[in-house]
């Protein structure tokens, strides 16, 4: 099982990606071969083509998931993988654009400072090598925009749809019967006189049913007074082994709680019910509301309970993350140390854009270096001019596959939004607005270019050309 879906992540990832490697080589094969041939009709139509035809798959997925419904983990797969697809045909067809753009700059650039001007003619000269490095920046721009894009989308709908689990700052480890004193252990270990409150459950397979007319706390805990004083965030809060506490944010004052206890998992077996007392009182914290239920009050009723979690209050101790993660060590991968700490916005994709970013640098930089030749010709005066020429041109290369970039993805990036921020939930959250990374996205556009004119400052000059070379 591991094995497929590996390979379909193979899929999902390395057909696009090959797509978008490709816009490289369709650059290559479309730019003209002379120094001032000019682009064919036909590249550029089927450039366009393709483009268009990327383009509407990826509208047409956006447009199949506009609604706010429930889609099947199968149904969802698929059509993010045809939007991934299609936008990697989209950079596909951008390709033989990159070296038309370096030939309208080269031979209509006129209201261009000179010294840009020049390193336009010396981009568009030889466009069957330096387009192909323009176009990797331009492709490696597009797919960092787009997924910082898709990111800020699906970052506003987890933040929406956030539920915390506990208080924050709590530790709550979870376990099976089996593993109760090893994680009991475990725990004491990690945070040595750490107080600790336990919450309990019924032995399986009997199991109970707490009824109360608050919609919001289907929730029930099992425990003594230091679960209790956790749920309220109280260390004064009265503690009464008969008496229940309801646990919520809600208007309303209710006297009573129903309890059900069955003694097997046969509905047909007999119950045993009871009505308790019970007071309402405000949560400390969202995330843990519920009613609180004595463990003397079950046990009275005939239940066996066995310890289900243990938490560890952050009134009490703050526990700090490496904390979690030692215990989770100890542990290991059956049972759950869980910190509350919020909602936590993803991360992962700087992993992509950092090494994205790197090589749109890195392709900017190789539409830089020329022969000797050409690096000479304009060489007649001091080092420090063919330094600036230089500059001049990794700056320009870096600014047409950025532009181009940056373009292609804010189209993919707010396309790709509406698949990538389906629900498959069969209670489907609504879908909330969130703030398009415009500073970020005109920061790289802009950084690219400047970073690499400035490394290309200090690249190594060829020689001077002597008298016979600048006469050529």
């Amino acid at each position: 099982m591991l094995e497929v879906t590996y390979l379909f992540l193979a899929v999902v990832v390395g057909v696009p990606a090959m797509l978008a490697c490709g816009s490289t080589i369709f650059a290559a094969v479309t730019a003209p071969r002379g120094r001032y041939g000019r682009m064919r009709f036909d590249h550029l139509a089927l450039g366009a083509f393709v483009a268009m035809g990327g383009l509407m798959v990826m509208a047409i997925m956006a447009w199949l998931t506009r609604e706010d419904g429930h889609y099947d983990d199968f149904g969802s797969g698929l059509i993010v993988f045809a939007a991934i697809f299609g936008a990697g045909v989209f950079i596909l067809g951008l390709g033989p654009f990159v070296p038309w753009l370096l030939g309208v700059l080269g031979q209509g650039g006129v209201w261009l400072p000179a010294a840009f001007r020049l390193a336009a003619r010396h981009l568009a000269y030889q466009r069957a090598r330096t387009a192909p490095a323009v176009a990797t920046t331009m492709a490696a721009t597009a797919v960092t925009i787009a997924v910082a894009i898709t990111t800020a989308a699906g970052t506003a709908q987890e933040r929406q749809n956030y539920s915390p689990r506990a208080r924050p700052g709590a530790l709550v480890v979870a376990f099976s019967t089996e593993d109760a004193a090893t994680a009991r252990v475990a725990v004491q270990q990690v945070l040595p006189g750490v107080p600790v409150a336990q919450g309990l459950g019924s032995r399986w397979p009997a199991n109970f049913n707490v009824r109360t007319d608050y919609p919001s706390t289907s929730e029930a805990y099992v425990g003594d007074q230091a679960l209790l004083r956790y749920l309220t965030g109280n260390p004064s809060f009265p503690y009464d082994e008969g008496r229940a506490v309801t646990v919520t944010s809600e208007d309303g004052q209710y006297d009573t709680v129903e309890i059900d206890y069955y003694s097997s998992n046969n509905p047909d077996d007999p119950k045993v019910g009871k009505v308790i007392p019970t007071i309402t009182v405000e949560p400390a914290a969202p995330g843990v509301e519920g009613v609180f239920i004595p463990a003397k009050i079950l046990q009275g009723m005939g239940a066996q309970l066995d310890a289900e979690a243990l938490i560890v209050d952050p009134s009490l101790h703050r526990v700090s993350e490496a904390d979690r993660d030692r215990l989770q060590d100890r542990l290991g991968d059956s049972d759950e140390a869980y910190l509350e700490q919020g909602f936590q916005a993803p991360t992962g994709w700087r992993y992509v854009a950092g090494p994205m970013a790197l090589i749109a640098l890195a392709g900017a930089l190789v539409a830089t270096i020329r022969s000797n030749r050409l690096l000479r010709r304009p060489n007649t005066g001091s080092s420090s001019a063919a330094r600036v020429l230089t500059a001049c041109r990794a700056a320009l290369a870096g600014a047409c596959g950025t532009v181009m970039g940056a373009f292609a993805g804010c189209v993919i990036g707010l396309l790709l939004a509406w698949p990538f921020t389906t629900s498959v939930d069969w209670e489907v959250p609504p879908r909330v607005s969130f703030e398009t990374p415009w500073a970020s996205i005109g920061l790289m556009t802009a950084a690219i270019p400047l970073i690499a004119a400035v490394i290309a400052l200090f690249f190594r000059q060829g020689k001077r050309a002597g008298p016979r070379e600048r006469g050529r």
